[in-house]
């Protein structure tokens, strides 16, 4: 699913960024909550790296758009998803469904797209923004668990993304391996490149 990237920013990616979600989002208002988190911690970190404000927009719009179908059902998702993604547990189907649904929509953006599909696992295509959702979406402020640790990561960026990033990857192999599930080929290789000498 590799796109070009534009350098115009489609509509649905400005009204997201202002936090307008598409109408076919499927979200409540603690998900709404958490992407909007998401979204300001995008936005605060692509500021604080000077970015263009073309470029802050995309941030912003891939934290608010990156869980739009979290809570639509898994089996509705699978039949909407490309082939390769519809193998994948029901609780992670949302991230290929939106990026699917936005590449149906007109969005073009392949780094974009890329990110949205592959926030809760990872992948080795990730480039920067793609990582930095990773890494935001897991240290959503409004989240319990090891608050201390997450503030800890949560000061360390956006300078030390790399870094956070893999951090963050071992701390959720980690959880898989000690929870005794199988951990995703996806999640695999994503490690490997984050690990990989320049």
């Amino acid at each position: 699913m590799l796109l070009a990237v534009n350098t115009t920013n489609h509509e649905i990616v400005v009204a997201a960024a202002e936090g307008q979600l598409p109408a076919w989002a499927v979200a409540g208002e603690r998900r709404r909550a958490h992407m909007a988190r998401v979204a300001d911690l995008l936005g605060t970190w692509s500021k604080a790296m000077a970015l263009p404000e073309a470029e802050c927009t995309r941030w912003r719009a891939a934290g608010y758009l990156h869980d739009a179908l979290r809570e639509a059902p898994p089996a509705l998702l699978r039949a909407k998803v490309p082939p390769g993604a519809a193998v994948l547990p029901g609780p992670i189907l949302h991230g290929p469904a939106v990026a699917e649904r936005l590449r149906v929509d007109g969005v073009l953006d392949g780094e974009f797209l890329q990110a949205l599909a592959h926030h809760t696992v990872g992948h080795p295509s990730l480039g920067r923004l793609g990582r930095a959702l990773y890494v935001a979406d897991f240290l959503d402020p409004g989240r319990e668990f090891q608050p201390e640790w997450r503030q800890r990561l949560r000061d360390r960026m956006p300078d030390a993304l790399n870094a956070v990033t893999l951090e963050i990857a071992g701390a959720r192999i980690r959880h898989v391996v000690e929870s005794g599930m199988e951990i995703l080929p996806d999640a695999v290789r994503f490690w490997n490149a984050l690990v990989k000498p320049s």
